[in-house]
């Protein structure tokens, strides 16, 4: 798959169904491998928080699909930090959500998100981008946002009804403004 095959298009209210299908099957994926502590076992589709998380991503102007073809790929939620981290020190443009098919793995979606989001942080003039994750099991997501280039700040524990604690880790990465070139 070269670069041109994904495309990137800003999500609307109408795509908040294929967030839900891209968690569902990333759901599935990790609970497979026994790894139920990031997302449980239950469909993001049937349940009612995260399709009214879906429904808020969809309409709140930070949604972005990568596509292959007409089918979307991956999601990414730009927008401002959850409220269980820490608040920014400085201004900053926060990732929400970064969720891939599966079926690519291994091909760079993620990073092509991550590397939107920090243009669009850019774009909006902003130094700072951030996101937390899962940080039980073996560490392996912090290990992957560690290699696009963010780096660990603070460990968090969120409870949640009717599961264990979910510990989290927020990190960072500096966006560095785009030279212009004088003429």
């Amino acid at each position: 798959m070269s670069d041109d095959d994904v495309v990137l298009r800003a999500g609307g209210p109408m795509d908040a169904a294929e967030v839900l299908r891209l968690l569902d099957d990333a759901t599935a994926w990790l609970a497979a491998r026994g790894r139920t502590g990031q997302w449980g076992t239950r469909p993001a589709s049937t349940d009612a928080r995260r399709i009214t998380q879906a429904d808020a991503w969809a309409t709140s102007g930070g949604l972005w699909l990568a596509q292959i073809g007409d089918c979307p790929v991956g999601a990414l939620v730009v927008g401002t930090a959850t409220e269980y981290v820490p608040p920014p020190t400085e201004p900053e443009l926060y990732v929400n959500l970064l969720v891939t098919d599966r079926a690519y793995a291994g091909r760079g979606l993620g990073g092509q998100l991550l590397t939107h989001a920090a243009d669009l942080a850019r774009e909006r003039g902003v130094g700072l981008l951030r996101v937390d994750c899962y940080a039980g099991d073996d560490g392996a997501l912090v290990r992957y946002y560690q290699r696009q280039g963010f780096t660990p700040t603070d460990p968090f524990t969120v409870n949640l009804p009717d599961r264990p604690p979910w510990p989290g880790q927020l990190l960072t990465r500096p966006v560095r403004p785009t030279l212009s070139t004088s003429t």
